[in-house]
């Protein structure tokens, strides 16, 4: 079972989804619907205190696109 997610992300990860940069839709046509053996994903998924760009409950996995944005200082 996943960590419940901060209440406050729900709105920033709505914004994501219609936000979402290139590589992440191109990704997303591919693994939604269950394209990939049946398997359900989800597009910017608050966990915890984060929002992952894509998680797959049947398998536990998380797919980060675009990380590298993650290590740049904002201000």
């Amino acid at each position: 079972m996943l960590p419940k997610y901060q209440s406050y992300l729900k709105k920033y990860s709505r914004k994501l989804r219609k936000e979402m940069i290139d590589t992440e839709r191109i990704f997303w046509e591919h693994i939604r619907k269950k394209q990939i053996k049946n398997l359900q994903f989800y597009r910017q998924k608050p966990i915890s205190n984060y929002i992952v760009d894509f998680y797959c409950p049947a398998k536990k996995i998380i797919i980060e696109i675009d990380g590298g944005q993650h290590f740049e200082k904002n201000i």
